[in-house]
């Protein structure tokens, strides 16, 4: 790793959580980096807090990812600087029925996990090509195997980031630039709180994996070029439960899981 910090890395949603223990692993290799959050004042602490160990140089962005065209205005921000490794960390999700849930706050997740992941590296995918170097991480989720009852939308939109990952990578193959998409089980971080709104305050207790472990298990995938990243064997074994059994019934199985999560 090139210890004269210049490599920069741009991670979206590293205010906290995934995205925060990414930027410190990243900070840690030297990279200078590009924060951006819709939580100023987290975001700002972040910064405060990896500098207290790297002396890396830390650029913060307070935004909204899922304002329509807000990765043009990111791009556009940043366009003198050479982007070396691009995370999509920033996501939520909503529990609930479709028919009852919120659009509005349905269609900021729609375009958070889809537009703006899918815009950005539109965006910069074309530099790292022409360089001949670069590397993508998508944080997706292991519910990209399978359909979400009462999170129908999260779902789906966890495995659009799995299939377009998986597509991305296999047409970048041999020009330098590789894309990993990460996908693992329920971990502890402040997604669960916001997910946690309309269900059980202790939803998803089981498997609960911690954050510093699921971001050093998707650094290390993403440095080693690999295109899909499941950390932990039990994670490993739901993810290929959907070829196993049929549709209908892992559909069905995911429900009763989330019936209980609901009522319990």
């Amino acid at each position: 790793m090139d210890k004269h910090n210049t490599k920069t890395a741009l991670v979206t949603g590293s205010a906290s959580g995934l995205g925060y223990e990414l930027a410190l692993l990243l900070a840690k290799d030297n990279y200078n980096l590009i924060l951006i959050d819709i939580d100023s004042v987290k975001l700002e602490q972040a910064k405060i807090n990896i500098n207290k160990t790297y002396q890396t140089k830390i650029e913060i962005l307070a935004r909204d990812l899922y304002v329509v065209n807000i990765a043009q205005e990111i791009y556009n921000h940043v366009t003198n600087t050479e982007i070396d490794v691009i995370i999509n960390n920033a996501g939520f999700g909503l529990f609930g029925t479709f028919h009852d849930t919120d659009w509005e706050r349905e269609s900021e997740m729609l375009h958070l996990h889809i537009i703006t992941t899918t815009h950005l590296i539109k965006l910069f995918l074309p530099d790292m090509v022409k360089r001949g170097s670069g590397r993508i991480l998508n944080l997706s989720s292991l519910a990209a195997f399978q359909s979400g009852p009462l999170m129908a939308l999260y779902y789906a939109s966890k495995s659009y980031l799995l299939s377009f990952s998986q597509a991305i990578a296999n047409e970048l193959k041999g020009t330098g630039v590789t894309v990993t998409v990460l996908c693992p089980g329920p971990t502890r971080t402040a997604f669960q709180d916001l997910v946690s709104e309309g269900c059980n305050k202790n939803k998803i207790a089981f498997n609960m994996a911690c954050p510093k472990e699921v971001a050093t298990y998707g650094y290390k995938a993403m440095h080693n070029g690999r295109v899909v990243a499941i950390p932990g064997l039990f994670n490993k074994f739901l993810s290929i439960l959907p070829r196993m059994l049929t549709r209908n019934r892992t559909t069905k199985i995911v429900r009763q899981i989330q019936d209980k999560n609901r009522d319990s």
